[in-house]
């Protein structure tokens, strides 16, 4: 070969040299291989590393925690728009319906943003009018049970995370432990510890984050489920004060005796 020759080929070498030094580009990952993290997406190496150690169940179980963490925010979302105009203004409203201002109060609540003082407000504007009683109560009970079943939307969901991710943390450990194994199975018999903890450490690693999945969406279950509570027993009093609104429970009253006399006089 010339020195010309020579000279021309030595640049092409010099720039492939990089790709061929490249360990990533060496050995491909799993995770670039399917194409759900190509490396044009920024995740963290650490990240990286967890997620390819684990295998699809890890991916699964990040999917899921992205859905649990979705829906709480979605939740609290609808919690918090239930105090937005809605506690002090039922409140003084009940004050008013209770005063005798009757469609003050209703008219007070029929602009408020809140679904609560919707629902309220139903039962105000309905004892306006000459309708029944018990057709009324069953109109206030549709909209509060609609209002709460919105809220108890996707309670589900995270119950089936909750309960699901640990099994999936269990299966991915079991799957590695399966490879881990079979690598030792395949070396012949020649014992390699540290070939068989490394394989133990990548199987445990799905349990680890099947449990951390699974013990915050439980805690997050349960708060809301409380939430809902308090909500449910706030409305049922609220509405319970409007449809009780005009008893009497102060003023003259009855004297024993003479209560005793006219049941007796009926009995007679």
């Amino acid at each position: 070969m010339s020195e010309i020759e020579t000279a021309a080929a030595q640049p092409s070498i010099s720039m492939a040299a990089p790709d061929a030094l490249d360990p990533s580009a060496a050995t491909p990952t799993w995770l670039g291989s399917i194409g759900l993290f190509p490396a044009s997406i920024p995740i963290p190496d650490p990240l990286r590393a967890l997620l390819d150690a684990g295998g699809p169940v890890m991916v699964i179980l990040v999917g899921l925690s992205i859905l649990a963490l979705t829906i709480v925010l979605v939740k609290l979302w609808q919690f918090a728009s239930l105090r937005r105009g809605g506690a002090d203004l039922i409140e003084e409203a009940l004050d008013d319906w209770r005063a005798g201002r009757r469609r003050e109060a209703a008219e007070r609540l029929a602009a408020a943003p809140s679904p609560l003082a919707q629902v309220v407000q139903t039962a105000m504007a309905g004892s306006l009018y000459d309708n029944d009683q018990a057709a009324l109560r069953e109109e206030v009970d549709r909209r509060a049970g609609r209002l709460l079943a919105a809220l108890r939307s996707h309670f589900r969901g995270l119950e089936v995370i909750a309960s699901l991710s640990p099994l999936l943390g269990l299966l991915g450990t079991v799957i590695g432990m399966i490879e881990a194994f079979r690598a030792l199975e395949a070396t012949g018999g020649r014992v390699d510890p540290a070939v068989l903890s490394g394989g133990i450490w990548v199987a445990l690693l799905t349990t680890a984050a099947g449990l951390s999945v699974a013990i915050p969406t439980l805690i997050a279950l349960n708060w809301l489920e409380r939430l809902l509570e308090g909500v449910t027993r706030r409305l049922e009093d609220q509405v319970t004060r409007v449809f009780t609104g005009g008893l009497r429970l102060t003023g003259p009253s009855r004297s024993p005796g003479a209560v005793t006399m006219g049941s007796t006089t009926d009995a007679i």
